[in-house]
């Protein structure tokens, strides 16, 4: 599956007000606040139903983890929300621009592949690697081995 539709899977409306408090063992009263705080935004059926989805449950995973593990107080879950969207959009930023990097330089390479067959010094071919890859690759790679 590809990555787009599994995101769409996500946001599918699944679960309702009463399953969901039971699943996590709280009042569907906190839900409704949580809605009322705007942490989260169930959708709703057309008789006016919350319905949550999978995005939504994991959301209130995160919410729930900071307020009873970590003590943060609602407007606090409500920052460190707004900042997670901000860098999970300023990483796909990143994505898109490594992936527009890359082929740029694939095009560039492709394009001189001709006259460096006949070139006296050889330019070596460039990859771009995510930092994360790199660090698995050369250094946690190495300890799993050990």
């Amino acid at each position: 599956m590809n990555r787009r539709y599994k995101e769409r899977d996500k946001k599918e409306p699944l679960y309702m007000i009463g399953a969901v408090s039971r699943m996590f063992n709280i009042h569907p009263q906190t839900l409704r606040l949580y809605e009322r705080e705007g942490l989260l935004t169930p959708s709703r059926t057309e008789g006016k139903t919350r319905l949550y989805s999978q995005e939504d449950i994991e959301k209130l995973e995160f919410i729930l983890f900071l307020t009873r593990e970590l003590g943060v107080n609602l407007a606090g879950v409500d920052t460190i929300l707004r900042m997670r969207e901000q860098i999970n959009q300023l990483q796909q930023q990143m994505e898109y621009l490594l992936e527009y990097i890359q082929e740029e330089i694939k095009k560039r390479y492709e394009d001189d592949l001709e006259s460096q067959k006949n070139a006296l010094v050889k330019i070596p071919k460039v990859t771009l690697v995510r930092i994360e890859d790199y660090i698995y690759n050369n250094y946690k790679g190495k300890d799993r081995e050990k």
